[in-house]
C-alpha cells in the first residue's frame, strides 16, 4: 500500500500558494485494509476514508467509465490493481494531476509541472469531456489563477465549448452550478468566470441574465472589487450583488427559484437591485421611510447595515451621504412608541403618529 497527496493541494504547494485542504489517494489497497487502520470509511459511490487523527480525506486510486449523462453518470473501478497513473488520467487538468511521495518525489506523468510553470490549464485526457462540471470548474480556476497570468488551453477551450454547445451543461442540476459560483465567489474573481463562460457560449446555461456581457462591465466589476477586502465577513454576499447589480425587479424572484441560490444571498440581491436608487443627493424623507419598511430596518437592523455595506463598495458608494442616511435611520429607529402610547394615541392611531414622527425626523434632515 501507497500513499500520495494529490490535486490541489500539490498545485498550490508548487505556486507557493496557502494549502487549504489536503487529499490523499492511496495504491494498493482495499476497504477492509484501510478499516483495518482505523480509517473511517465516508464515500458512497466509492471508496473515500478519513485519517483517524487528521481527518485528511483518502481515496482508493480509482479508474472511471461513463455510464450516463451528467456530473453523476460514472461507474467507478477501485480495485486494489489500478495504479497511480490510471488514478491520475482521470483527473480533470494536468496541474491537478501531479502526486507527491511521502519521500517528496512527484509524479507527474502528464507534464503539469510544465503547464504550471507555463501558466496554462489544459485538460489530460479525452475522458474530460465526459464531465459537464469540468467547465464551471475550468472557468473557476481561469479565474483564481488569472493574477499569475494563466491562460486556458485553446485545445481545452475548443472542446469544452464543443461540450456546452451539446447542451451537457444542461444536464447538471442548479444545486451543483451553485456550488461552482460560490467557490468562485469566495476566490474573488467573478468576473472572469463570467467573461470564460461568455466566451464558451456557456452563460444561457449557467447565469441567463448576464448574457450580453461585455468587457466594459468586467473592467467595471473588477474595478469595484479591487476596494473589497478579502477578509470582509460579507465577502462573497457583497460579491455576487455587485455581480447580478442590474437584476429588474421581476427576475429577482425567478434568480432564487432556478439558480436555489441561499436566501441570504436573495435577499441582500433584492435589496440593493431595489433599492440602491434611494443613495443619490437628491432621495426624498418619504422615499427613505419606504425603504426602511420595506426592508423592515425597526425589527431587523442588521439587513439595513449590510445594504449600507453593499452599497459602499459599489458604483453608488457617497461615503457622506451613507452616514446622513445612517444617521437618519437610527433616529428613526430611537421614536419611542411607548411615548406615543402615553400620549393618548391608540389601536390604529398608533401606528399613523409613528409614521408621522418618522416622516417628520426624516424631514429635518432630507426635504
Amino acid at each position: 500500500m501507497k500513499i500520495y497527496l494529490v490535486g490541489g493541494a500539490v498545485r498550490d504547494e508548487l505556486l507557493g500558494r496557502p494549502i487549504v485542504e489536503r487529499d490523499y489517494v492511496v495504491v494498493g489497497a482495499t476497504p477492509a485494509i484501510m478499516i483495518k487502520q482505523g480509517y473511517k470509511q465516508v464515500g458512497k459511490d466509492f471508496p473515500v476514508f478519513l485519517h483517524p487523527e487528521t481527518h485528511d480525506e483518502y481515496a482508493l486510486a480509482r479508474t472511471e467509465r461513463k455510464s450516463g449523462q451528467g456530473y453523476g453518470g460514472f461507474i467507478c473501478d477501485f480495485e486494489q490493481s489500478i495504479t497511480l497513473e490510471q488514478d491520475l488520467f482521470r483527473r480533470d487538468l494536468t496541474v491537478n494531476a501531479i502526486a507527491k511521495a511521502n519521500d517528496g518525489q512527484l509524479i507527474d506523468p502528464y507534464r503539469g509541472q510544465d503547464d504550471l510553470n507555463n501558466r496554462i490549464l489544459r485538460h489530460v485526457g479525452p475522458a474530460f469531456s465526459e464531465d459537464p462540471l469540468r467547465i464551471l470548474r475550468v472557468a473557476r480556476f481561469a479565474a483564481r489563477y488569472e493574477h499569475l497570468g494563466f491562460t486556458i488551453a485553446d485545445s481545452t477551450m475548443t472542446m469544452m465549448a464543443n461540450m456546452v454547445s451539446r447542451g451537457e451543461l444542461k444536464t447538471l442540476t442548479q444545486e451543483r452550478v451553485w456550488l461552482e459560483i460560490e467557490k468562485c465567489l469566495a476566490d474573488g474573481a467573478i468576473e472572469h468566470f463570467t467573461t470564460t463562460l461568455d466566451q464558451l457560449g456557456a452563460l444561457a446555461d449557467v447565469q441567463p441574465l448576464l448574457i450580453g456581457w461585455n468587457v466594459q462591465e468586467c473592467t467595471q466589476l473588477k474595478k469595484l472589487l479591487m476596494r473589497l477586502p478579502h477578509s470582509h465577513p460579507h465577502y462573497k454576499i457583497i460579491q455576487f450583488c455587485l455581480w447580478l447589480y442590474d437584476t429588474p425587479s421581476d427576475k429577482l424572484k425567478a434568480l432564487e427559484q432556478t439558480l436555489k441560490i441561499p436566501s441570504r444571498y436573495a435577499v441582500a440581491l433584492r435589496d440593493f437591485c431595489e433599492h440602491k436608487a434611494c443613495f443619490i443627493p437628491s432621495v426624498s424623507a418619504q422615499q427613505l421611510l419606504t425603504l426602511f419598511d420595506r426592508i423592515d430596518l425597526w425589527r431587523r437592523p442588521e439587513r439595513f447595515d449590510l445594504l449600507l455595506e453593499i452599497i459602499a463598495f459599489s458604483q453608488y458608494n457617497n461615503p457622506s451621504l451613507i452616514a446622513l442616511i445612517k444617521e437618519a435611520a437610527a433616529n428613526t429607529r430611537a421614536i419611542d412608541v411607548q411615548a406615543i402610547i402615553a400620549a393618548g394615541f391608540c389601536g390604529a392611531q398608533i401606528k399613523t403618529q409613528l409614521t408621522q414622527q418618522r416622516l417628520s425626523t426624516l424631514k429635518t434632515t432630507f426635504n
